[in-house]
């Protein structure tokens, strides 16, 4: 499919594309999407499930992100109602026709009662791309989610392009975690440093928010020798992690997963 490109003042701008999807409980044991709408690169796909849950995959309709383009992905999920999120393909950040940063933007919305399991495929920084990735989610007090988040700088043999990733999460209104991280050119100096990446080139985190967790907490400890699992002040933990590829990064996270479920 071809790329449309917007024009103002008789410049090339990048993509603008919106998917949205919302998620409710059906009533009869299982979870509906009255809404599942994509556009430009982002396309969406019901795939098959089981038990009371839906699954919805994340197909790139084109390339991008390329610098210029604006994507978000938005997600609803009602009480009662599990969503399963997860991606065709990993996502490629790559330098465009049009100048300047891209940005992609995630939205989640989780009600009381309601669960997000949000597993795309990594995110690759190509070398000359600049990426600014605001993920900010809303949950409400007994909701459950899955995130994880995967970063690779480069393919293989290559330098990363800029990618710059702020992840948000209020939980009842509340502050539960705010952090941000820069790698590539032009991030701030020690990003590829002993106390950051040391060298790695795969880093990704898993956060858990489960309600159990208040009566159950877990505690803090190292996964192996590049990951750890910290507490956070709520029901929830959160797992970082650094690796030296995609794959083995990929291993680390889900023997984590298995660990703290």
């Amino acid at each position: 499919m071809d790329r449309v490109k917007s024009r103002v003042d008789g410049v090339t701008t990048g993509v603008r594309a919106t998917a949205r999807i919302v998620a409710r409980d059906d009533g009869r044991g299982g979870t509906s999407l009255p809404v599942l709408a994509g556009e430009g690169p982002l396309a969406l796909r019901r795939t098959r499930a089981t038990g009371d849950e839906a699954r919805v995959m994340l197909v790139g309709a084109m390339s991008g992100p390329l610098g210029g383009d604006h994507l978000t992905v938005e997600a609803d999920v009602g009480g009662g109602a599990l969503l399963h999120v997860g991606s065709a393909a990993a996502t490629l950040a790559l330098p465009g026709q049009a100048k300047g940063e891209a940005r992609y933007d995630v939205r989640l919305e989780v009600a009381a009662g309601g669960e997000l399991r949000w597993l795309p495929e990594q995110l690759i920084s190509a070398r000359g791309s600049e990426l600014y990735v605001s993920s900010r989610i809303d949950l409400a007090r007994g909701a459950r989610l899955v995130y994880r988040e995967e970063q690779v700088l480069g393919r293989a043999g290559e330098e990363p392009g800029r990618l710059t990733s702020r992840l948000t999460v209020r939980l009842a209104g509340r502050p539960l975690l705010d952090q941000e991280t820069a790698c590539g050119p032009g991030a701030p100096g020690g990003w590829d440093g002993p106390a950051v990446l040391a060298g790695h080139r795969a880093l990704g985190q898993l956060l858990v928010v489960r309600p159990e967790f208040t009566e159950f907490p877990a505690g803090a400890r190292m996964l192996g020798e590049r990951a750890a699992l910290t507490p956070l002040a709520g029901p929830a933990v959160l797992v970082t992690a650094v690796a030296p590829d995609a794959l083995r990064l990929r291993r680390v996270l889900d023997e984590a997963l298995a660990a703290v479920l």
